[in-house]
């Protein structure tokens, strides 16, 4: 089984990476691009379509090596592709709010119906708090997608950590999809890091928040509440704490909760004077921390209260360190040489 998880994360890598260069060319060729403005930090039109790169990266290696056997994964894999779609959808025609929940409502119910569901209250409630679960997740990372590799970066190490707890749980078939995640994340991020040369766009933000969410509680399924709170929360805590900081800031400064700007946390970095890469290695960073906290409970290390009021510890150190940053005035985008901008036109 070693032999077929490193076989479908080198497939994943190769074909994220190689698939994103005709992609990138035709975004480019149908204008299918980010344009610069308003809140937005990039300086000049950055092409879409990196998520099909990351998306087909991870689907096809894990359906060619796990087959159709596996319901929940094939429930996850159909429901996160539809996402995906969704997400490619809104990046070349933005839809409504509601379209979007609508849609993302029926596949997470339908991944639930699969058998995907966290325990928590032990009741029917368990169904419904999975189906928000899922939602929040999913566009949680849609938002975290603010900065040149900051989301492929976190995914990639969440993905990882997430990967070896599903081999010490023997769930094997979930480890093969998480290790193609995260080599399918491995092998956009040279095309994402700063300065980016191509944007995920919401296919694949939405599609890893997805994922992610529902491989997080694969992994919870039948655990203790805290134990399934812990593990819920741990390996998206990079995700949970920029949405926390973006809507208490907004609803402090009297704007509209889901307006873009720039107040989320990789541009509070920035305003602290961090460099593009640094905030992306940083976001990396603590979501290592954090994934390793999660680990350590199923190794039986430490308690899940005792991970999670550690990882709430450095939440509040977090929030404090950026607490003076300047929200609501644009970051200064990163200095790019001629040479690059040339090459990126």
């Amino acid at each position: 089984m070693s032999g077929t998880i490193a076989l479908t994360a080198g497939t994943a890598c190769l074909l994220s990476v190689t698939a994103a260069v005709p992609l990138r060319r035709l975004a480019l060729r149908w204008d299918l691009t980010d344009r610069p403005g308003g809140h937005k930090a990039h300086v000049r039109p950055t092409p879409y379509l990196g998520g099909i790169a990351i998306t087909v990266g991870t689907v096809v290696p894990t359906v060619v090596a796990l087959g159709l056997a596996d319901l929940q994964i094939i429930a996850i894999l159909l429901a996160a592709t539809t996402v995906s779609v969704l997400g490619l959808i809104d990046d070349i025609a933005p839809l409504p709010a509601a379209t979007r929940l609508i849609v993302e409502t029926a596949v997470a119910i339908g991944v639930v119906l699969s058998g995907v569901q966290a325990t928590v209250t032990g009741t029917w409630l368990d169904g419904t708090l999975t189906v928000v679960w899922i939602i929040v997740m999913t566009n949680s990372f849609n938002l975290l997608d603010n900065m040149d590799g900051a989301l492929g970066t976190v995914t990639a190490v969440a993905a990882g950590l997430l990967a070896a707890t599903a081999l010490l749980q023997g769930h094997i078939s979930l480890a093969v999809l998480l290790c193609a995640l995260t080599c399918a994340c491995l092998g956009f991020l040279p095309h994402n890091w700063a300065p980016a040369r191509m944007f995920m766009g919401d296919s694949g933000s939405l599609f890893l928040g997805f994922t992610m969410a529902c491989s997080a509680t694969v992994l919870v399924m039948g655990r203790p509440p805290d134990a399934t709170i812990a593990g819920l929360f741990l390996p998206m805590f990079m995700a949970t704490v920029d949405t926390c900081v973006v809507l208490l800031s907004r609803m402090l400064a009297n704007r509209p909760p889901l307006q873009g700007g720039t107040d989320h946390v990789s541009h509070r970095l920035r305003r602290m004077g961090m460099g593009t890469r640094t905030v992306a290695t940083t976001l990396g960073a603590i979501t290592a921390i954090t994934g390793a906290l999660c680990l350590a409970t199923v190794l039986g290390l430490l308690s899940p209260l005792v991970a999670m009021v550690v990882a709430g510890a450095i939440a509040v150190a977090f929030v404090s360190l950026l607490r003076d940053a300047n929200a609501h005035q644009p970051a200064q985008p990163p200095q790019i040489p001629q040479k690059t901008h040339e090459r990126r036109r």
